[in-house]
């Protein structure tokens, strides 16, 4: 693959991307031409894009939170090739094609891949979103991390009118109302004043526990955190000043998830079929929780010199704090015996990105658009009982001119191409493991790596409603840096010369298929995604996962497909397939199947959507996760995983000036252990998933 990179050498990092929307609400809604703003970097129409994207409008955002609140099931329900929802504060495991995808909000970075602690689906709540961007496929677009894609959660925009709205909510399973219910409440004013507008809001959530089927409680993550019997508040203000052709906007985010600290584990029987339950309790220190606060100043000018200039300066401060224990990894005779700790993750962002565009240079159909991002990334992980550094803090600073071009020349073809180089420097200072490492000295340094990422597609309309589309990317990323340096356990270890910390180089190929109709349209994608030095985790003895260093191959489908069966109902299907393996023996071929801690089932989703009047409308929707094997390199099965069917239904119902709502979870209250116990859990998180599930809400725009 080399050679193809060196030929590719005019591939893009800040291009490409097909959107496929899905603002389903009503039949006449058809797949148009749209914008990916801030996703793609520069405004294109999507019959120009040659890549997957799943666009999830206001409308269809609306629909899934009638029945949830927690993002990562709202992304499985229409992007199949995501994984299952670990129905938890983590989201450790939820992959995009197999891979981890990059989370933004307005293009800012909220994953933390130099300490992966699996919090990415908890940093604003859903209510602040005006819609979500999904790239499918490993891209250098916003830099580091996107092995498996990005998600883009796109917040809500002020508006010119005076507006003020109010949400009510509550949640609750009908045989346990006093245990589940929960609640919610929102407020947002929005206006413009001269040239400047203001969007402020607040909202506040209070979440009981949960009941599976058979009326069980569902055990609690006290370690990884739980979405149970938990309260969280965002506070998020959007405001910005527009004069001649040029915007100044800043973005302020605060999100705090945190537990009640009431509810302790009781541990399951995985061989025996027993799951993990919870009972009452005090749990000693302090309550899991993610406290993220986001900053975002952006600035824009329609004619610079000719040009397009697209500014934007970011912070992102990250504190992910989980849930303690007497574990053997904590024990150190100095602090005693038996000692309760808890660890917590702390990031530190700062970065800036700079676009310059330039269409028709002269006067050809060729355009331009080029810059550079700029990113400075802190990390560590401390023992916040003991006051002890298990991952030592982790400076990451990186620069990145880019450039890519369109051409438009031949009719029905689009070529995007371009080229975006890597240059970034790992800086980590002397430290001591932990005593349970063995207190190994390592020794610092500052490793430098550098890349030249490239990108080419193309989309060509075999007519009016039919196009095929193909590209290659790549994508470049750290390995979990933090859990491979506090994990070192043998001496005359030094940080400049580690190998396992070399980044890791992501190429995804793919070729699709788009057809756009009045009655129906579909798309269909084949992809391949390989890395000769990736990354997965490996569960070790002492319940702790490692990070191996491994080659491996990622293939799948996805295939969508949209009915617009008369004036008031639409049908959609989606389908996603994915297989993954990884060199076991290190024998330069792949034997083994990734496991699901690494990789999506094959699923079926299916969806109607009806209008019924102009004021009422349903929604009901069934994923089917698929049967599926792991096997080894011996061809041996060592997993099973036994599919299941969750159904949801929801409504919306215009009256008394507002919008009522009722969602249902798993409507047929469907008995079965999620797909992570099933395939990567343990006798302490060997979950059932949630029963029967009400949530009832009332919205208000005055």
């Amino acid at each position: 693959m080399r050679c193809l990179k060196t030929s590719l050498a005019l591939a893009v990092a800040a291009a490409s991307t097909a959107a496929f929307a899905d603002n389903t609400t009503t039949s006449d809604q058809r797949v148009q031409e749209e914008v990916v703003v801030t996703a793609s970097r520069t405004e294109k129409p999507l019959s120009a894009i040659p890549n997957t994207v799943t666009l999830i409008g206001k409308e269809a955002l609306t629909q899934q939170l009638a029945a949830t609140s927690d993002l990562s099931t709202i992304l499985g329900n229409l992007v199949p090739s995501f994984a299952p929802s670990r129905q938890k504060m983590t989201s450790s495991g939820e992959s995009l094609r197999g891979r981890k995808p990059l989370y933004l909000i307005d293009g800012v970075p909220q994953s933390n891949p130099l300490r992966d602690g699996g919090r990415d689906g908890h940093t604003i709540d859903p209510l602040m979103l005006e819609r979500v961007e999904v790239i499918h496929g490993a891209n250098a677009i916003h830099g580091m991390g996107a092995s498996g894609g990005i998600i883009n959660l796109v917040t809500r925009k002020p508006g010119e009118e005076f507006q003020q709205s109010v949400r009510v909510e509550s949640a609750l399973q009908p045989d346990e109302v006093g245990d589940t219910l929960g609640y919610n409440g929102s407020y947002s004013i929005s206006g413009m004043v001269d040239a400047v507008d203001v969007l402020a809001s607040v909202t506040y959530r209070n979440s009981g526990i949960s009941y599976d089927a058979n009326g069980d409680i569902v055990g609690f993550d006290n370690t990884q955190g739980d979405t149970m019997d938990a309260d969280s508040i965002n506070a998020f203000i959007k405001s910005g000043y527009s004069w001649d052709d040029q915007r100044l906007q800043l973005t302020v985010n605060h999100y705090l998830l945190e537990g009640n600290n009431n509810w302790l584990s009781v541990d399951g029987d995985i061989d025996a079929g027993i799951p993990t339950t919870a009972v009452e309790a005090d749990v000693p220190g302090k309550a899991p929780s993610n406290e993220v606060t986001t900053i975002n100043l952006q600035y824009s000018k329609e004619d610079f010199l000719g040009q397009k200039l697209r500014a934007q300066v970011f912070s992102q401060d990250f504190a992910g704090t989980y849930g303690g224990g007497i574990f053997d990894t904590f024990e150190d005779p100095a602090f005693g015996t038996d000692i309760y700790d808890q660890s917590q993750n702390n990031s530190e962002k700062l970065g800036l990105k700079l676009t310059l565009i330039k269409d028709e240079i002269a006067g050809a159909p060729v355009s331009l658009a080029y810059g550079v991002d700029l990113l400075e990334d802190e990390t560590w992980q401390q023992l916040i009982m003991t006051g002890r550094a298990w991952v030592p803090p982790t400076q990451y600073k990186n620069i990145a001119p880019y450039a890519q071009a369109e051409f438009t020349g031949i009719d029905k073809l689009t070529v995007t191409a371009g080229v975006r180089h890597e240059i970034s420097e790992l800086k980590v200072d002397d430290f001591t493991t932990l005593y349970s490492y063995g207190s190994q000295s390592v020794k610092g340094g500052n490793p430098e790596f550098s890349e030249t990422l490239g990108n080419i597609g193309a989309t060509y309309a075999i007519s009016d409603g039919l196009r095929v589309y193909a590209n290659y990317s790549e994508g470049f990323s750290m390995p979990d840096v933090g859990r491979v340096l506090r994990g070192i356990n043998q001496p005359g270890q030094d940080v400049e010369s580690f190998l396992d910390l070399q980044p890791i180089l992501t190429e995804n190929q793919e070729l699709g298929l788009e057809f756009n109709g009045d009655v129906f349209t579909a798309q269909v994608a084949y992809y391949t995604s390989d890395s000769d030095f990736g990354q997965r985790l490996a569960l070790g003895s002492d319940g702790i996962y490692s990070v191996k260093r491994e080659q491996t191959e990622i293939d799948g489908i996805e295939v969508r497909g949209q009915w617009f069966a008369s004036d008031t109902d639409t049908i959609e299907v989606r389908y996603a397939y994915t297989k993954g393996r990884y060199d076991d023996d290190g024998d330069g071929k792949v034997d083994t199947d990734l496991d699901g801690r690494n990789i999506a089932p094959n699923r079926f989703n299916l969806s109607w959507t009806r209008n019924w009047t102009d004021n009422f409308g349903t929604r009901l929707q069934a994923n089917w996760l698929l049967d599926r094997d792991f096997e080894n390199a011996a061809g041996e099965v060592t997993t099973e995983f036994d599919g299941y069917t969750i159904i949801d239904a929801s409504a919306q119902l215009k009256a008394l000036g507002g919008e009522f709502s009722v969602g249902i979870q798993n409507l047929t209250n469907e008995d079965y252990f999620t797909y992570y116990s099933q395939t990567a859990g343990n006798n302490t998180r060997n979950f059932k998933g949630l029963g029967r599930n009400v949530n009832l809400s009332y919205s208000k725009v005055f």
